[in-house]
């Protein structure tokens, strides 16, 4: 029984269980917040207008009927003063219906791509000013250097130089150990190496 708890209390305070239980919670947030703003903002401004090109006072309204159904309209008296259709029993093509439904995915799908969109630049940006944090003694280079921490185009600029900087003397590093090999390879040729250097004078004097 012990360890039974020791094994619970370690699954739950494991960080990917409390990264899905907030992954969940937030979610459920975003999901109010989208279907907020498309069912109350965006869903009825397009409604309005797709309902003024199809003539109708709303995509309820546009629909192909197959098969009519009428039903009896009374008066107060309960006398039979004309019929209505009857939706509930005649057979259509409920295109409004599907038009909304289309409308309220790209609707959805445009709202959680901003979001997204936003929180990873939000995350970049951050990444960004981790990355770019100058260390002591960058700070006092770029003092010496008369450059502002304030001035980000003058702090782009530096960290640009020492970027190139790094890069030349990595493929200057490279180039050097390149050719050292190749001199260590002369003066100490494999029996291979030595082979095709015989066969080669033997061709030449030939």
């Amino acid at each position: 029984m012990k360890n039974f708890f020791a094994e619970f209390k370690k699954f739950i305070t494991r960080g990917n269980v409390m990264d899905m239980a907030v992954g969940v919670i937030v979610g459920g947030a975003f999901t109010a917040i989208v279907n907020g703003l498309s069912n109350f903002i965006l869903k009825p401004i397009i409604n309005y207008v797709l309902a003024l090109i199809f003539g109708a006072s709303s995509l309820s309204e546009v629909y192909t009927m197959l098969q009519p159904a009428y039903k009896d309209v009374l008066d107060e008296a309960g006398a039979v003063i004309g019929q209505e259709l009857d939706l509930a029993n005649s057979i259509y093509i409920n295109w409004g219906e599907f038009i909304n439904a289309i409308i309220n995915f790209l609707l959805i799908a445009l709202v959680l791509f901003l979001i997204v969109r936003f929180f990873n630049k939000l995350r970049a940006d951050g990444e960004s000013r981790k990355k770019n944090k100058p260390t002591k003694a960058e700070k006092k280079e770029m003092k010496a250097l008369g450059i502002k921490r304030s001035d980000k185009k003058a702090v782009e600029a530096y960290y640009a130089d020492k970027a190139r900087a790094a890069a030349e003397a990595k493929a200057a590093e490279e180039a050097a150990a390149a050719e050292k090999a190749r001199l260590e390879r002369e003066a100490n040729p494999t029996t291979e190496e030595l082979l095709k250097q015989i066969l080669s004078e033997m061709q030449k004097k030939a």
